[in-house]
Formats: C-alpha cells, structure tokens, sequence
C-alpha cells in the first residue's frame, strides 16, 4: 500500500472514536495486528494492539504510544497506522494485562 497519499492525523484526532479497529503495518508493509483499546488522547495516547492470532482468537496485547505509530487516513477516510517495527518485534513486546 502507498502511503505517501494519505494524510496524517493530527494531535487532536488521536482518540479513541478514530483508532479503534485501525489496522497497523509494519516495516514491510505486513499486517501487524489492529487496535483493540487506546488509553487517553492526543499525543500521549496509549494504544493496545492485539498482533497475532486468527480471526480474533489467540491474539496478544501489546501497548504503544501514538509516537511509536504513524496514524492516518487514507483515500477512503479509513485510519490505519504505520510502523518502522516489524511483526516479529511488536510480538516480542510484554503482553499487555488491562
């Protein structure tokens, strides 16, 4: 996917209404995983991606801040997010315990 055309979020739409279910790629462009909960707003938002599993099941947690992901918005409106990590690293980050 190129994502050169979308355009970034800013601060003050980093919330949950538009993060939530937002699919994040990684370095390769591979599907990480999708957001299932954010903890705040703006820019020091607490995002939980659950990254692995199928169809919902065996997927784990992780957290990471907004500053750690790209958030934008594509031609369609949809939000997705863009990280230099690869699955394998998000992956071996600690399961996160909400």
């Amino acid at each position: 996917m190129d994502h050169s055309t979308h355009t970034r979020l800013v601060d003050s739409e980093l919330n949950e209404a538009n993060l939530m279910d937002a699919v994040v790629y990684g370095a390769d462009d591979e599907k990480i995983g999708t957001v299932s909960h954010v903890h705040g707003m703006g820019a020091a938002t607490q995002v939980i991606v659950d990254v692995g599993g199928f169809l919902g099941m065996g997927a784990k947690p992780v957290a990471l801040t907004t500053n750690q992901l790209n958030f934008m918005r594509d031609e369609e409106g949809d939000v997705h997010a863009t990280t230099s990590w690869t699955k394998e690293q998000i992956k071996a980050l600690p399961e996160h315990h909400h």
